[in-house]
């Protein structure tokens, strides 16, 4: 398992919780929803923090257009300095991106060495598309088990399957038949991996046998 940090006091708890557990690794970034509690300077803490053994890639980083906790020069801001960093410890990005991949793709044109995964991927066929046609590798999460998500998994259909993740987002985003489940947890991911298996025509063992692969290419954990 990967988790992953949203700010600087986060990511220490991220990294500590994997001390010990072999099985968990962490993503240590500033969130665009939490850039304007940051002071920009500290941002340098993350050089520091990629040190620790546990951390095998930066952010969550990126735009989020929704919210607009943070105003938007500052979220490139920060986003601009973290892709650097990941460029600079050639380290993979987790992205966080929410109505705002026209920007979040232009920036990253600038950092094209870099590889990246859409964090908890819930926008159109046509964004998928996009995202898929830049490189990008895409996460789904319990999002994709509701009734009304026909467009995401025809999203998951087009995905290439080294491309795919399984996420939770928890404690976010519970599946079906827990939807109601205020609290997501990371058991609850084989019901996504199972809606992805059905997208896919095959058995669940197969999705995470990929899933695993594609994990361990992508974030260097061997």
């Amino acid at each position: 398992m990967i988790t992953i940090g949203t700010e600087l006091e986060d990511d220490l708890k991220a990294i500590e919780v994997c001390r010990g557990r072999e099985n968990l690794r962490c993503s240590i970034g500033v969130h665009p929803n939490y850039c304007h509690e940051v002071e920009f300077e500290k941002i340098s803490i993350l050089r520091e923090l990629q040190k620790d053994p546990s951390v095998v890639a930066l952010g969550e980083m990126g735009l989020d257009y929704h919210h607009n906790f943070a105003d938007r020069t500052k979220q490139r801001k920060f986003f601009e300095a973290q892709l650097a960093m990941a460029k600079e410890f050639s380290k993979p990005v987790v992205i966080h991106c929410r109505e705002a991949v026209d920007d979040t793709l232009a920036i990253m044109k600038n950092f094209a060495s870099v590889p990246a995964v859409f964090h908890c991927f819930t926008g159109t066929v046509a964004e998928a598309e996009r995202v898929l046609g830049a490189g990008y590798l895409l996460g789904f999460t319990g999002v994709v088990t509701f009734k009304k998500s026909d467009a995401l998994r025809e999203a998951v259909k087009l995905t290439p399957r080294d491309r795919l993740f399984v996420e939770t987002d928890a404690p976010y985003l519970s599946p079906e038949p827990f939807r109601s489940q205020k609290i997501n947890e990371p058991a609850l991911v084989m019901h996504t991996a199972t809606a992805i298996a059905q997208q896919w025509g095959v058995n669940v063992e197969e999705v995470d046998r990929v899933t695993t692969e594609n994990v361990q290419r992508f974030f260097g954990w061997k």
